[in-house]
């Protein structure tokens, strides 16, 4: 009923899953198989297949946050796809034997891996360690006719995902965070075998991968739309890839009221305990001056470390990182009270402002103290937003170190 009112209200990844069952349903009426449309009925799911049929013709759509939509996460595949079940046995030892192979593998030796790139490779030694490691046969020889993708998913569990940062582990399994949000995401799994090799990699029960009915991309949905149209404050230096791939031009609006933010100059250390230390030597600075922090972190690791060394001085804070996101919203919305700190992984309670309190105003505003650069300028200018806002005083800097993920690959190798 919600589709037939004149506007319909709701998030991204829910249209974009009505829109699949909606063509998985289509796919039953042409007399096409859809065992997973039929289990659906029979679960009482939906009332009939009448009820089940959602959404109208796309004519238009109005996006909030459209660089997250349309730019972050345009390639991100929504998917329907049978419940998860523990693999079997005989399903889970392809991914045991390389998780223990890449264990003994080394960079450079076995294997080159482009930090800058994200890409890995198997050279020949690695490839000829592989074919000599006497993989299991007999019984196993169905589970084991992937090897080297197996051997390539491990490789990248190990080398390029970091536990607290891409994922985290709740209650024994595997739950990614959003890159860009630093939010949990539990219902999402990595594909073509990804998803087992972390499971492997960290010990915890080994699931097998699910069969697909049907999936789309944030890109390929909202392109099915004949007028597309979205609102963000950082969209402007990706213009034309936006214009390439949705045919939609960006245009700069003034802001309600003059900004007064403050953008101070980065600061650079040469490690990150270096780093952390004036981390906490600013915020005792900014708290004196009766202002509120917000520090924005890269990871879950990164965020407890720093919480860590506040609590070291007794310096009183709030962690919003995917561990602590149940009062997310409260938090976010508390953090511009006198000497109020927080700490927030990534861009976590983005869409919620931060209201200064009015004392906080008169000495400066929020601050932003970010500890770390993100790849895409985008992400940082994000953050720095957070502070004066809607015309208030705010200010925000950047303090980084040589050891940042963002310098990993760059220069001379340190073995």
């Amino acid at each position: 009923p919600l589709y037939r009112r004149d506007i319909t209200y709701g998030t991204a990844s829910e249209f974009g899953f009505d829109f699949l069952r909606d063509r998985l349903k289509v796919a039953g009426n042409r007399g096409q198989e859809s065992p997973f449309w039929d289990a659906w009925l029979k679960s009482g799911a939906v009332a009939s297949p009448e009820d089940a049929f959602t959404q109208r013709p796309h004519h238009f759509a109005l996006v909030d946050e459209a660089d997250n939509i349309f730019i972050d996460e345009a390639r991100t595949p929504l998917i329907i796809a049978a419940p998860t079940r523990a693999a079997t046995p005989e399903e889970q030892i392809v991914f045991l034997w390389a998780d223990q192979l890449v264990r003994g593998m080394k960079p450079e030796e076995h294997f080159y891996f482009d930090i800058e790139k994200q890409k890995l490779v198997l050279n020949s030694t690695g490839m000829q360690l592989a074919r000599y490691a006497n993989p299991p046969s007999g019984p196993h020889g169905k589970a084991m006719d992937k090897l080297e993708e197996a051997l390539e998913q491990a490789l990248h569990a190990h080398y390029r995902f970091r536990r607290d940062q891409h994922y985290m582990i709740d209650k024994d399994k595997v739950v990614i965070i959003d890159e860009f949000t630093g939010r949990r995401m539990p219902d999402r799994h990595w594909r073509e075998g990804l998803h087992q090799a972390v499971e492997a990699k960290e010990g915890v029960q080994i699931n097998a991968p699910s069969d697909h009915a049907a999936q789309i991309t944030f890109q390929s949905y909202f392109r099915e739309y004949k007028k597309l149209a979205g609102m963000t404050g950082t969209a402007l230096q990706n213009r034309w890839e936006v214009r390439r791939v949705y045919k939609i031009w960006v245009v700069c609006v003034p802001t309600n009221r003059p900004i007064r933010r403050e953008h101070w100059p980065d600061r650079v250390f040469p490690n990150e305990a270096a780093k952390f230390d004036a981390v906490v030597q600013e915020i005792i600075r900014l708290r004196a001056l009766g202002r509120s922090v917000l520090i924005g972190t890269r990871s879950v690791d990164k965020s407890e470390k720093l919480s860590e060394r506040l609590t070291a001085v007794g310096i009183d804070h709030q962690v919003l990182n995917a561990r602590h996101h149940e009062q997310e919203a409260k938090i976010i919305a508390e953090a511009g009270q006198q000497g109020r700190v927080t700490i927030a992984t990534n861009m976590a309670g983005r869409g919620t402002d931060i209201k200064p309190a009015p004392e906080v105003l008169l000495a400066g505003g929020l601050h932003v103290l970010g500890t770390e650069r993100h790849e895409s300028l985008r992400i940082d200018r994000q953050l720095m937003g957070r502070a004066g806002r809607q015309g208030d005083p705010g200010s925000a800097q950047f303090f980084v170190s040589l050891e940042d993920e963002l310098l990993e690959g760059l220069g001379p190798s340190r073995q």
